[in-house]
Formats: C-alpha cells, structure tokens, sequence
C-alpha cells in the first residue's frame, strides 16, 4: 500500500486503539469524491483492523457489515448527508472509536453529544469545522 501523508496518524491513533471498538463510517452521499483514496481507507482498516465494522450512511445507514466481507461502496448523488443516526446507532453499538470519512457538510443537531471518540476524516482540501471529535484531512 502506498503511503500518503495522512496514512502515518491514522495508522497511530489505530493502533494505539487496540482492544477498543473500531466503526468506520463512509458518507455516501455524493459521488463527487475521491473515491480510490476512500478505498485505500478500507482497505488500511481490512489490513489492521479486520475487526472493524463498516457502515455507509448519507441521510440514512445503508448498510453495516464486518470490514472483512467484499465490499462495494454505493456512492449517490443527492449530497443530502445526516450524522445523527450514525451516531445513535455507535452509542447501540458500544462502539469505542468511530472513524468517519466525510466532507463534514451533513447535518447533526448543534445539542447533540456522544458518549464516544469521533474522527472526521475528510477528503477535501476545504476542511470545515467539526461539531465535535476530531479532525483529519485524508487528502
């Protein structure tokens, strides 16, 4: 696999995870993306942490399986992205550490908090605020 810059923190901040509940979260919600980068994501997370669960969302989660199973991402094109059930369905879940590739322009109420850690992962090179959690840029 090749090395990109973001590949290095990421690669630290999972490992230094190890025995907590990993959920990665892709934003389906336009086909506007770099999606081979998304793809070299996955894979990271197959390699290192087939433990991981995978979960595609845009306004709703479309599907949520083990990291592991082959995997095609549905991409649509409606741009209409929502985070809320994502993260009612982690707290569900028990989930210790969610991984979230997004654009971080979907919609979550401002009151709303989560009992878990959160990175954004963003491929963009527009990085807006985060509601909370923490940022990375994938690019």
């Amino acid at each position: 696999m090749f090395k990109l810059k973001w590949h290095k923190d990421l690669l630290k901040k999972v490992q230094d995870r190890e025995g907590k509940k990993l959920g990665l979260v892709v934003d389906t919600s336009t086909n506007e993306t770099k999606i081979e980068l998304i793809a070299s994501v996955i894979k990271f997370f197959q390699e290192l942490r087939p433990d991981t669960t995978l979960v595609q969302a845009d306004f709703k989660i479309r599907t949520t399986t083990p990291i592991t199973e082959s995997i095609e991402i549905k991409y649509y094109t409606h741009g209409k992205s929502s985070y809320t059930l994502v993260m009612e369905w982690a707290e569900e879940e028990a989930i210790d550490t969610l991984f979230y590739v997004t654009d971080l322009t979907g919609f979550l109420p401002e009151e709303m908090q989560v009992g878990f850690e959160v990175f954004w992962l963003v491929p963009t090179e527009f990085v807006p605020k985060a509601p909370f959690g923490k940022v990375m840029k994938i690019t």
